[in-house]
């Protein structure tokens, strides 16, 4: 009950001089390329979806959302081990001032426990990492985020989303995520 407080409270009172990060990896994300282009919907017929496809391997996808400004900070890597997640934290350092304090929102997944992950987090004080309970990661607002890249147009996974540096596509990268619906006056 002490984690579910903690993180609710960074959500509905976020600290000063901080940014609050959802940090998460959807991994085993396939880059599929159909044999032959998908056919338009018409008047009267579906869209036309070949039934083979190209598998062009798998990937993971690194995504840190900021809490406050609906922002993601993203990285593709082709594996999910320590290594790759202590790369994107070096990413999240660079990306955020220095001047503020990273509070990390992470499950309790082994590569955000390594031994060091850890260690690197304690060399740097101004990261501070707050898991999520037990069977409840629905609590991370990045989940919602992957939710949203999996909604159409993105609802038929073709490789050439992917750049050449690894990078994805993302139909809602530019458009920051928000926790709470804008009321319209």
């Amino acid at each position: 009950m002490e984690k579910l407080r903690d993180i609710v409270g960074l959500y509905l009172n976020p600290p000063d001089k901080a940014m609050v990060l959802c940090v998460d990896e959807k991994t085993q994300i396939q880059a599929l390329d159909r044999t032959q282009p998908l056919l338009p919907m018409g008047l009267g017929y579906v869209e036309g979806v070949t039934h083979d496809y190209i598998r062009h391997g798998t990937t993971t996808l690194f995504a840190a959302l900021d809490v406050a400004t609906g922002e993601v900070i993203t990285q593709c890597k082709p594996r999910h081990r320590h290594q790759e997640f202590l790369g994107f934290l070096r990413q999240i350092e660079r990306s955020v001032p220095e001047a503020l304090d990273v509070h990390l929102i992470v499950d309790n997944s082994c590569t955000h426990k390594h031994v060091k992950v850890r260690a690197w987090l304690v060399q740097r004080p101004r990261f501070h990492v707050h898991y999520t309970p037990t069977y409840a990661s629905w609590l991370n607002q990045v989940e919602r985020w992957f939710g949203l890249i999996h909604q159409p147009p993105c609802s038929h996974p073709i490789h050439h989303l992917f750049g050449a540096a690894g990078r994805p596509w993302l139909p809602v990268q530019n458009q920051p995520w928000r926790l709470r619906p804008q009321l319209q006056s």
